[in-house]
């Protein structure tokens, strides 16, 4: 099979088989005459970097109903969009989200710019997510290659080069493979071939539309594709998190640094993370120990110990009280909600409020 039968068989499965998607249209729309949004598929991009699909369509779904065009996403207020972000991590992402949308309606008028130069030339978007939105909103011819493309490309052409070195190779092989018809969807077909045929464990082979040319199959390698470096245990790191609350049932909270991890995001006061981290209470109070709350990042691996207390009406010296009624723990970001679930019951607010 030549790789323009290899093109073609990918496309014919695909046109059958496509995933339906809230940020996607599927070739029967477009054969209809209706084009991809590409504020979907830009949101649905950032979203699902390092993230899955199963995760990301209620918060698509959820964005889109709150801020249904990009105009009205640049519009709205920092904080929100963090909340709403919550839970889904690399909050550096929806920092990037905001100053992205304000530079299409800033320099654009509201309209993204449909060449890959010009998108990547955006706040936040990088050489993988022009691509993408480059091919799949506008049909551009551009190579696009994440996860699934790359473990594709690693056994249809039993690429035995460990990663992250076989990336280069994967990509080439990915460009002789493109569409120029059909660019978009090709690019779709390709990660909608790895994340439910060609997948990380067990594959499909006997289904598959390219298994006849997979050199990985024929040679019985498959489940050994792609090659992965070795990896490096994670770093632990310590810290301690605060969480008080006065007698009216208001939460100390405060804003986190844009820059770093959680980076704007609404948490509860801690101390340094590190080997040795220095206590640093936010405020006077009896502080105890209510418990450790665990959570892994992408480099290392994170313990807090959660330091509760019962707050006096006073100012704290970092942070600010946010009244009950107010609070959402699911505006957290998911290791502050850990510490949440961890000092909730310790807190003498809180088990007057259970017993009641």
């Amino acid at each position: 099979m030549t790789e323009s039968e290899m093109t073609s068989a990918l496309l014919d499965w695909y046109d059958r088989h496509a995933r339906t998607m809230p940020w996607r249209t599927g070739p029967a729309e477009k054969a209809a005459g209706v084009r991809p949004d590409p504020y979907r598929v830009w949101l649905s991009e950032v979203m699902l970097q390092q993230t899955t699909v199963a995760a990301v369509r209620k918060y698509h779904d959820r964005f889109t109903a709150l801020w249904p065009t990009v105009a009205d996403l640049a519009a709205a207020d920092d904080s929100e969009v963090m909340a709403e972000w919550a839970g889904l991590g690399y909050y550096a992402r929806a920092r990037n989200l905001l100053k992205c949308a304000r530079a299409v309606v800033a320099d654009h008028g509201g309209r993204f710019p449909d060449t890959h130069d010009a998108l990547i030339a955006l706040p936040g978007i990088g050489p993988y997510t022009a691509a993408a939105v480059a091919a799949i909103a506008f049909d551009r011819s551009e190579t696009v290659v994440d996860g699934n493309v790359e473990r594709v490309m690693s056994r249809l052409f039993d690429v035995a080069t460990p990663m992250p070195a076989a990336k280069p190779e994967l990509i080439a092989h990915a460009a002789r493979l493109t569409s120029h018809a059909r660019p978009g969807d090709h690019a779709q077909a390709v990660m909608d071939l790895g994340a439910t045929i060609c997948t990380p464990r067990n594959p499909a082979c006997g289904i598959c539309p390219l298994r006849d040319p997979c050199l990985a199959r024929l040679r019985g390698t498959q489940t050994e594709r792609p090659v992965k470096a070795s990896k490096k245990a994670k770093p632990h790191r310590r810290g301690y998190a605060y969480v008080g609350r006065r007698a009216d049932g208001a939460w100390l909270l405060e804003t986190r640094p844009d820059k770093g991890l959680l980076g704007g995001m609404l948490g509860f006061p801690g101390s340094d993370w590190g080997e040795a981290p220095t206590p640093m209470p936010p405020a006077a109070g009896d502080w105890r120990a209510a418990g450790e709350a665990v959570h892994v990042f992408t480099h290392f691996r994170l313990t807090l110990t959660v330091m509760v207390a019962d707050l006096a009406p006073v100012n704290p010296e970092r942070g600010h009280f946010v009244p009950e009624d107010a609070f959402r723990p699911g505006a957290l970001p998911t290791a502050m909600r850990k510490v949440h679930d961890v000092a909730a019951p310790h807190l003498s607010v809180e088990r007057r409020h259970t017993a009641g």
